[in-house]
């Protein structure tokens, strides 16, 4: 049986924490020109995912 391979896109963009999935804030690409100061630094900060998608992100991510 050949070996599993990670789903290239999920791969860059969660990384493991100790117990959770990290990832990052959407909505910080482009047309920042409207959006207010405060939002886009609020959009720096990264969170965690939720428990619903846990299994499924594991499953596309086999190093997590």
């Amino acid at each position: 049986m050949p070996k599993m391979k990670s789903v290239r896109g999920a791969a860059k963009r969660f990384k493991a924490s100790k117990n959770k999935i990290k990832r990052g804030s959407a909505f910080r690409s482009h047309i920042l020109t409207k959006k207010s100061q405060k939002r886009k630094r609020d959009l720096r900060q990264g969170g965690y995912i939720s428990k619903a998608d846990e299994k499924s992100i594991r499953g596309m991510v086999t190093s997590l």
